[in-house]
């Protein structure tokens, strides 16, 4: 009996493992890498994304969207992470802890750049990003490190390699550290770990028509809020 178990547990160990290699997925249930449809429509198609496309609806921004070669989506609650911390800022401001905030209180119009920083001209995956990364300008005219990471989730034998994963990095000055004067991957490696922002993708490779799509971590707050003092 204790053999069966064991012959069980490597066989789903496996099997999991080259799901996920071959899916490029984390957690959830796996997709297809290939739909037949534009990156704004797979978007719709999801509610996941229902508060994405109210602001790139509201924006004017679905033609910049599928024509973006690489887009990082951010899910609701993504949104509503940014929403909240919008919230608290406010209540300490106001010092008033009932106010309330929600997403309809936003000036979505001066988001669009924000929004844009998700954006990127040239097409990212797998099979061109490397460990040390690749600074890409989204188009906000922001630079952002986009790189995999080994993960140390899996501890078994049973893996010669760690999978890697898609994050997606915004670079920033502290209070203690200022950004260089030229950011490349050089100056990038002597930034202080404080300065680089990641955001796990929880889903990495969909292919759309008009482009490449990968899904942030819902923990991820849009902007990188309160992540530093904005």
């Amino acid at each position: 009996m204790k053999t069966f178990k064991l012959f069980i547990l490597v066989a789903t160990a496996i099997a999991v493992f080259y799901s996920c290699k071959k899916e490029d997925t984390i957690g959830g249930k796996l997709f297809t890498a290939q739909v037949n449809v534009t990156t704004y429509d797979y978007l719709k198609t999801n509610h996941l994304f229902d508060t994405l496309v109210i602001m790139i609806d509201r924006l004017n921004l679905k033609d910049e969207v599928n024509s973006s070669g690489t887009f990082f989506a951010v899910t609701n609650y993504s949104i509503h992470n940014f929403v909240l911390a919008k919230q608290a800022q406010l209540q300490l401001q106001e010092k008033n802890e009932n106010l309330k905030f929600t997403f309809d209180s936003l000036n979505l119009s001066t988001l669009k750049d924000s929004l844009r920083a998700y954006m990127f001209k040239s097409r990212y995956t797998r099979n061109n990003l490397t460990l040390a990364g690749s600074l890409a300008t989204a188009d906000n005219g922001e630079l952002r490190l986009i790189q995999l990471r080994p993960t140390t989730d899996y501890t078994s034998n049973l893996f010669t390699t760690s999978p890697q994963y898609i994050y997606l990095s915004k670079l920033v000055a502290t209070q203690y550290f200022s950004l260089p004067p030229v950011l490349d991957t050089t100056t990038v490696k002597q930034l202080d770990p404080s300065q680089i922002l990641s955001t796990l993708c929880q889903t990495t490779g969909i292919l759309t028509t008009t482009g490449v799509l990968h899904v942030l971590s819902n923990d991820h707050t849009f902007t990188y809020f309160n992540n530093v003092d904005n």
